[in-house]
């Protein structure tokens, strides 16, 4: 079989035995995504502080850092694609599938930072979940502030309010057919 012709499956199905150096780079690659994760966590709590102390340079700081973190998770993802595509896997392969892939080979550490990368988006997950809702009721807040500020109604229709009519003495909605 020509080398040229390999695929990722039969590659997978050639190797063996992962090298150590293979090994210890996805070790690395599941505690950089960690740490980063826990990074965008502690960036999430102190946008959380800043919207509600109406803080607004420590919201655009927070956000400043966030897409900064997003860019560099971003490229240790594609490091670990990378990895997982050597290691006989497929590029989005899930964490969960890790164990299942590397069989025998996985050893404690890496066990230990797969899940630890998973529980790190886990709290990543609620963290963002808090933030959102936070920022919705921040933003209906400020909104019927300043509609309150402004004298528009806090309720804006497009009807006249009840009682707010003013009658006429001609019938209103009446359908008349003049074509007689």
């Amino acid at each position: 079989m020509s080398s040229a012709l390999l695929t990722a499956e039969a590659t997978h199905n050639l190797m063996t035995t992962p090298a150590p150096s293979m090994l210890d780079a996805l070790y690395d690659a599941l505690c950089t995504e960690r740490r980063l994760l826990d990074d965008l966590v502690l960036q999430m709590r102190r946008q959380r502080n800043a919207v509600g102390s109406d803080d607004i340079d420590s919201v655009d700081d927070s956000v400043f850092a966030t897409h900064r973190i997003l860019a560099t998770l971003g490229q240790a993802r594609q490091r670990r694609r990378q990895l997982n595509e050597l290691l006989g896997g497929t590029a989005d392969m899930p964490l969960r599938e890790l164990e299942a892939r590397l069989g025998m080979h996985l050893d404690d550490r890496l066990r230990e930072a797969r899940q630890r990368l998973q529980a790190s988006a886990e709290v990543l997950s609620r963290e963002v979940g808090m933030n959102r809702k936070l920022l919705r009721e921040a933003l209906a807040t400020n909104t019927q502030q300043v509609r309150v500020l402004s004298g528009e109604p806090i309720n804006p229709s497009t009807y006249a309010a009840e009682g707010a009519a003013t009658p006429t003495s001609q019938p209103r909605g009446l359908v008349v057919n003049r074509t007689v």
